[in-house]
């Protein structure tokens, strides 16, 4: 009975997690460079601690999929397969290392390293984008990362910090009501 009930409480949160990425994601404000401003890296840290490594990737990879089947989950609403081979595209795709180690700190001893692999996981996550970023816009690596990556860094840095105390208090709440949710 009770592995049951944990499978079923482990697919209801890769659920909601992926849907609160949607919900996250379409908070957004445009900038010039045509990637966006969104609270996406919050929300995809916030995956990796609350679920750990396997389950949290697992509900990014729910995420991307859905919006790649056409469903807009993206920021803006947008969706479909030209997303992710559009300006914005990697920094998707890199949404999946990210959670992982974001994950993968759950596993710390100490907070701070949690921290530090969550940023690793969003140095990945920046990589990705960047890359596809400067490919498809011509730009030269320095260049993309310029446009591309320098404006949200100070910004997704303090979301994983975010995500990572808000993802503690989370699961120490369900915790104590008698629901265990981290890997």
């Amino acid at each position: 009975m009770n592995s049951n009930r944990e499978k079923i409480t482990n697919i209801v949160m890769v659920g909601v997690f992926a849907a609160v990425l949607a919900v996250l994601s379409q908070i957004s404000f445009p900038l010039p460079s045509g990637i966006p401003v969104t609270l996406q890296t919050f929300a995809v840290a916030l995956c990796g601690y609350a679920l750990g490594c396997k389950r949290g990737t697992l509900a990014v990879l729910v995420y991307i999929v859905l919006g790649a089947v056409g469903l807009p989950v993206f920021a803006n609403f947008s969706g479909g397969f030209g997303s992710l081979v559009g300006l914005a595209g990697g920094y998707i795709y890199g949404f999946l290392p990210m959670a992982a180690l974001c994950g993968l700190g759950t596993k710390m001893p100490h907070r701070v390293l949690a921290i530090v692999l969550g940023v690793a996981g969003l140095a990945a996550c920046h990589l990705c984008g960047t890359i596809q970023f400067g490919i498809i816009s011509g730009n030269g690596p320095w260049a993309a990362f310029l446009v591309a990556s320098v404006p949200y860094l100070v910004k997704d840095i303090v979301s994983v910090a975010a995500a990572y105390g808000v993802a503690t208090a989370l699961s120490f709440a369900l915790k104590k009501s008698g629901i265990h949710i981290a890997a």
